[in-house]
């Protein structure tokens, strides 16, 4: 049974409204003010919001503005329900993204309509996509909605990079965005002393490079080949028309930003208060959860040392000390550059 949130301070449009959606068949969540639906919206993620604009305590825009600053409820489809129909409010609330506007009063015949017509765009938009080239194409071709973006799924350049080959540069300006159907890539930063440090790792399925695009700048990390690998390019223009004809293809890149957030400050905090020890063990752990393929009992991968100091944030002496007391330890083995992950539980109590 599809979840719906009414946002609504006249109790008897609420209670009229609610049991409306509920005579046809769904969940009915309400709230009388902003404040209470952007909570319940936050602790019931419901698949799709009814929110009047004029309300006490927070109106329909805030409450529009808050839940799409979360990856949870970013990409629920949001309903505006107003008495207003002046030009001016419509416009306001589809440039923030609202997904459609019902004018009270109005029949339930209409109401009904721009509910399903939203569940279904949700729906199909939501489904889980193959991480490869297909899945990418299948994604394009169900989110654009309109024909002019038929080129960005068709007919795109593929490029090939060798292990450490460079594929951008720090202070290089951003024309394309790339999607990485196959390999490994890491994105990292030098200091003055050349000194390296990891920023992130990316797989199959990961788009790179676009946050300097969407901010207009040059590209503050460089981008290298991990392994051979194949990447998708997505031209500028392309990029932005599907983000500007799309809310939930903006969206999605509005969650992945806010994940990339989370994890980077995460990280930060590791690198200043973790022990050595724990930064290895969470670093190998990243790896794993990076890159390892379901079909496999345990991880195994070749990483450079170099690599691995990178991303602990220290010298490489140090890590492979450190990798030493694992395998001693039973928690890895060690072939050569190859370091396989046999007791993954270990490693996880250790950073608790």
């Amino acid at each position: 049974m599809k979840k719906i949130l009414l946002v609504e301070d006249n109790l008897e449009i609420r209670e009229n409204t609610a049991e409306i959606l509920e005579l046809s068949g769904y969940e009915v969540i309400t709230a009388e003010n902003g404040k209470i639906g952007v909570r319940l919206a936050k602790q019931e993620i419901p698949d799709l919001i009814i929110c009047d604009i004029m309300m006490p305590e927070l109106d329909g825009y805030g409450v529009l503005r808050i839940l799409n600053q979360s990856p949870e409820t970013a990409t629920i489809p949001f309903v505006f329900l107003t008495a207003k129909a002046e030009k001016s409010d419509f416009r306001r609330g589809m440039n923030l993204g609202a997904d459609d506007y019902l004018t009270k009063p109005f029949e339930d015949v209409e109401l009904m309509e721009v509910i399903e017509m939203r569940l279904r765009k949700s729906e199909q938009l939501n489904k889980t996509f193959e991480n490869n080239e297909q899945g990418l194409r299948t994604f394009i071709n169900e989110a654009r909605g309109v024909q002019e973006l038929a080129a960005l799924s068709e007919d795109r350049e593929i490029r090939h990079y060798r292990k450490k080959d460079l594929i951008f540069h720090e202070e290089g300006y951003p024309k394309q965005v790339y999607f990485i159907n196959k390999g490994k890539i890491k994105t990292c930063k030098t200091n003055d002393n050349g000194r390296e440090f990891i920023v992130s790792l990316h797989g199959q399925g990961d788009f790179i490079g676009y946050l300097a695009m969407l901010q207009n700048t040059t590209y503050v990390e460089n981008a290298i080949a991990l392994e051979d690998t194949e990447v998708s390019i997505i031209p500028k223009d392309d990029f932005f028309t599907l983000l500007h004809n799309n809310r939930d293809v903006a969206n999605r890149f509005i969650k992945l930003l806010a994940s990339n957030v989370i994890e980077n400050e995460q990280r930060l905090l590791e690198l200043a208060y973790n022990s050595v020890r724990k930064r290895v063990a969470d670093a190998l752990l990243r790896l794993q959860e990076r890159y390892k393929e379901e079909d496999k009992k345990f991880f195994t991968m070749a990483v450079p040392r170099d690599d691995l100091a990178s991303m602990v944030g220290t010298a490489k002496e140090t890590v492979i000390r450190t990798l030493s007391d694992f395998k001693a330890e039973g928690l890895i083995e060690v072939h050569g550059s190859k370091i396989t992950i046999k007791k993954t539980e270990e490693l996880e109590m250790m950073l608790n």
